[in-house]
């Protein structure tokens, strides 16, 4: 008997068929690891991040009288036995249902809910006329906060409540103020109390440092 005759040589299609087969399943089994692990691709890491740049807030626009979280906002303030007559004129719908109001909800008073900030704007230049703190007390609401010296406009800031309040010299048209106020607030003793307050003037580059005033 003679030698073995080898077995027939495998052909360049061969080859190319089991490299084939080769890539596509590993392409099936990184497939089937990125589902397991509930994967996104490349946004595995984490979402995008977004950097917010303080500034003058800019003029909001109206809205909806009854916000997402539920509260009424325009009636808390034609409610409120506290709020100047002169306010509530101005509350009124600019079109249609829409109220010249800009709400916000956050934990300035260490209440059971979130305390609801309302500033009432005029509809024409969204000048703040009134801005109110509204604090869950039973099931209801109380004022807990009123400033009405227009221009004004109040907001939440790292728990602290912080008011706006633009200063015009003689002759400063309404849309260019000469400076502002900035007045910060925190919850103290069952009511707001004075932090400091800074004030910028628009016309100088650089604004006066903060200086802490005796609380009222």
């Amino acid at each position: 008997m003679g030698p073995a005759r080898p077995g027939p040589t495998p052909t360049r299609g061969t080859f190319q068929a089991a490299i084939t087969a080769v890539a596509v399943l590993a392409a099936l089994a990184l497939f089937v690891s990125a589902c397991g692990t509930g994967g996104t691709g490349a946004r595995d890491e984490g979402p995008a991040r977004s950097d917010s740049v303080a500034g003058v807030v800019a003029s909001p626009s109206p809205i909806p009288a009854r916000t997402a979280e539920g509260v009424n906002a325009v009636r808390l303030v034609k409610d409120d036995p506290g709020v100047s007559a002169e306010v509530k004129r101005e509350l009124k719908p600019c079109v249609a249902d829409e109220y010249p109001v800009d709400v916000s909800y956050g934990e300035l008073t260490g209440g059971s809910a979130d305390d609801v900030v309302v500033n009432v704007l005029t509809c024409g230049d969204s000048v703040g006329v009134g801005s109110y703190v509204y604090r869950e007390e039973g099931g209801s609401y109380e004022n807990v906060f009123r400033a009405e010296e227009p221009p004004v406009y109040a907001e939440i800031d790292r728990g602290d409540l912080v008011v706006t309040k633009q200063v015009y010299e003689k002759g400063d048209p309404v849309s260019s103020p000469s400076g502002e106020n900035v007045i910060t607030y925190r919850w103290s003793a069952g009511r707001f109390a004075e932090e400091f307050r800074t004030h910028n003037d628009y016309g100088n580059t650089v604004g006066d440092t903060p200086s802490p005033t005796q609380d009222n």
